[in-house]
């Protein structure tokens, strides 16, 4: 159950060539794909194209009839060694995943496919963004590209240069027999727009075609004598014809030369943020009218070295416009200068941000400067934000010098089912001492956060098992934790993590957070997921599948918020004395999706008249004592504080918001740690019966009735004041 479905936008991929089509910069590439005659796709979901792998999804009938294979792959890796498929046979295949994380996983895969090079035209679509929008770590997929030299495309963020340049991938990739990567950022895969579109195209030769016609060339098996050959061949033929089918389709763009004797070269992918820098300074307008040279590289790598120096060549200074570190870009244009002998002066990184995203901001700092310097004369506005924090006739003074905002760092959802995990393991190291935490990728990584504080290391998608397998002693007095949820242990985690623990017989503890889905991606099914799943098979235990790689001590709870039998099994696992790998399937299911369900339901209800009965917990004022345990415990959004009803007491209290989805982990919690039980619940009944209405009059009035001596106590002490 992904998190958006595009089933009423499926339709729009069938359109003709002629026609204007609408839409998301998601459908668009999809569109792309089956304009180009791809005949096969595959990928693993993840931002910014975990929509691609959904609108694919949605899409199987339109892409069953034009017989394009598409699978979700089980991990970054299998989806690389999908384009196998293009090494011997003619077919077009692409794959999608979230980069450089996943770049990282499929590295192997992607460099025996890049050695041996491809037949038919293969297409690595990346998710990739810097900063904010970024992976986790900040790294680059250049490097990869340049590493084993794949083509690396980063286009403008505009549907129709998005959906040429997929065309073009394809064409690239047969005309160089070299696999092209594309990269797409946050902006351009949800951006909305228009392109002219062209008919889906069915593939000259379907995946079935292929397996009853094997094709078998051994120059391109990566085994020496023949790898030696490979670089050979990368140097002496593949590069130079992508170089010359670069420049032959125009794919990179130039933009108003010949108006100044400056210019800026761009990263496709950050023309937008570039053009609105430049109309913040008055050098453009908002339809890319430049009044500087533009040179836009479409393609990153390879660089074409003959478009730099033709570019630079009545130049004095250019600015290159590289977002995040190394400076790869930067360093290959100063080499390709200086060899000329060209004299233009190249800024970049001494300019703008060494690190970090190339926001509006920095990014129009960065061209002030270089303007200021070499061409002031174009600069006709002074945006507010270059404006010194001290000046006074600035409007944003105020703003620029008030304190700034704290950092807000990631935290569980409200209900989120895998809070009560780390609620109850927290309680079971009061007796147990504290332990070593071996932590994984997903939500369940908030935990290093408060309240919780718990976890140490993250080594990657699946591997907290794997990241925890070093720290192993027989004469410790304890044992280490891992932990990772349902999508990384089906990625990565049931081999490297699981088999590497029972075939080296550690004695580590892990806890499977299992929630149903790959949920922080976006609520896709796993192979554990226990929806029906009317194209993939689901309902495989994960306790069967450790068992069946021979862990002995194994257990599953169905129920993470009985937080006191989750603290008890949890202390059970660490005193064992039970050898090997011990694992414990914590299940409940995520609480975004079954509220998308829930709610939706619930709505549905509701309109037809019927008895609709949702839970809702509190806080009893008179009871709570205002020292927020329960807050430290739980973290809970939902859970907070407001002003103490007895003006005898002036300590806020703890409260109960109405975001609250009645999961009733915080009573669980104060009943866990034996703290005061001041939590209460409450079924708030819509299109309530006879019956309902009968009972709530008398429970109105037995509370009232109850609470008139705090009534009583509050008239007395105000008369007193």
């Amino acid at each position: 159950m992904a998190e958006r479905s595009f089933a009423a936008e499926i339709g729009k991929l069938r359109q003709g060539a002629g026609t204007t089509f609408s839409g998301e910069g998601i459908l668009a590439v999809t569109k792309a794909l089956l304009q180009s005659g791809v005949a096969y796709v595959g990928g693993y979901q993840g931002a910014p194209i975990s929509h691609l792998m959904d609108v694919l999804g949605d899409a199987h009938e339109v892409l069953s009839d034009l017989d394009v294979y598409f699978e979700n792959s089980a991990s970054e890796a299998t989806a690389a060694a999908m384009l196998a498929a293009s090494v011997h046979q003619p077919l077009r295949g692409a794959i999608t995943f979230k980069s450089t994380v996943g770049t990282n996983v499929a590295s192997d895969a992607l460099a025996n496919l890049a050695s041996g090079g491809v037949t038919g035209g293969a297409l690595i679509i990346v998710g990739e963004d810097y900063g904010e929008g970024s992976s986790i770590m900040q790294e680059r997929s250049h490097a990869f590209a340049m590493k084993s030299q794949m083509w690396l495309l980063d286009p403008r963020p505009n549907l129709q240069a998005i959906v040429d340049t997929v065309e073009a991938g394809f064409e690239l990739s047969e005309a160089s027999n070299t696999p092209v990567m594309l990269e797409l950022r946050l902006r351009s895969c949800h951006l909305h727009g228009t392109f002219t579109a062209k008919d889906n195209r069915r593939p000259p030769m379907t995946v079935k075609d292929a397996i009853e016609n094997p094709r078998r060339d051994m120059s391109r098996i990566v085994l020496p004598p023949a790898s030696f050959l490979h670089e050979k061949e990368k140097h002496e033929e593949r590069w130079p014809a992508a170089v010359r089918f670069i420049k032959e389709r125009g794919l990179n763009e130039v933009f108003g030369n010949g108006l100044a004797d400056v210019g800026i070269i761009v990263q496709g992918g950050l023309y937008n943020t570039l053009n609105r820098s430049m109309e913040l300074l008055g050098a453009s307008d908002p339809y890319g009218r430049t009044s500087v040279p533009l040179y836009v590289m479409n393609v990153t790598y390879p660089v074409v070295d003959d478009e730099i120096l033709e570019f630079c060549a009545d130049k004095k200074a250019v600015l290159l416009l590289e977002e995040g570190q190394p400076d790869y870009l930067e360093q290959n244009l100063h080499a390709i200068l200086r060899r000329a002998g060209s004299d233009t002066v190249l800024h970049g990184k001494d300019m703008l941000p060494p690190v970090g995203e190339y926001t509006t901001t920095a990014v129009t700092k960065g061209l002030a400067e270089f303007l200021r310097k070499h061409y002031p004369e174009v600069i006709a506005h002074e945006p507010a934000l270059l404006l010194p924090e001290s000046d006074p006739a600035s409007p944003f003074t105020a703003r620029i010098e008030a304190p700034a905002m704290r950092q807000r760092p990631p935290g569980l959802c409200t209900g989120c089912p895998e809070r009560p995990i780390f609620s109850a393991l927290k309680l079971a190291e009061r007796e147990t001492g504290q332990h070593h935490i071996s932590a994984d990728i997903g939500c369940h990584l908030f935990a290093i956060n408060e309240p919780f504080n718990l976890g140490a290391t993250t080594m990657g998608y699946g591997l907290g098992s794997a990241g925890a397998s070093a720290l192993n002693s027989k004469d410790a007095d304890r044992r280490t934790i891992a932990i990772m949820g349902d999508g990384g242990f089906w990625h990565n985690g049931l081999t490297s993590g699981v088999g590497n623990a029972v075939f080296n017989e550690n004695d580590q503890l892990l806890v499977v957070v299992d929630n149903a889905y790959s949920a922080a991606t976006g609520g896709q099914d796993v192979l554990s997921s226990q929806a029906d799943n009317p194209i993939r098979s689901t309902k495989h235990p994960i306790e069967k599948a450790v068992r069946g790689i021979g862990v002995r001590w194994s257990r599953t709870v169905t129920n993470t918020y009985k937080v006191s039998a989750l603290r008890d099994l949890f202390v059970q696992a660490l005193t064992t004395k039970e050898p090997g790998p011990k694992v414990i399937v914590a299940q409940s299911e995520c609480q975004l999706n079954r509220q998308r369900r829930v709610k939706k339901q619930q709505t549905a209800d509701l309109k037809a008249g019927k008895r609709v009965i949702r839970e809702r917990f509190g806080v009893d004022p008179e009871t709570c004592t205002g020292d927020h345990a329960c807050i430290r415990i739980s973290g809970c959004p939902s859970l907070t504080i407001t002003d103490n009803p007895d003006p005898l007491r002036t300590d806020p209290i703890a409260t109960v918001l109405d975001s609250c989805v009645g999961c009733g982990v915080c009573g669980a919690n104060a009943h866990a740690a034996v703290l005061c039980p001041s939590f209460y619940r409450t079924d708030v009944v819509q299109n309530p019966t006879k019956r309902d209405r009968i009972l709530a009059t008398v429970r109105t009035r037995w509370m009232a009735l109850l609470s008139k001596g705090l009534e009583n106590r509050a008239a007395r002490y105000e008369a007193a004041v």
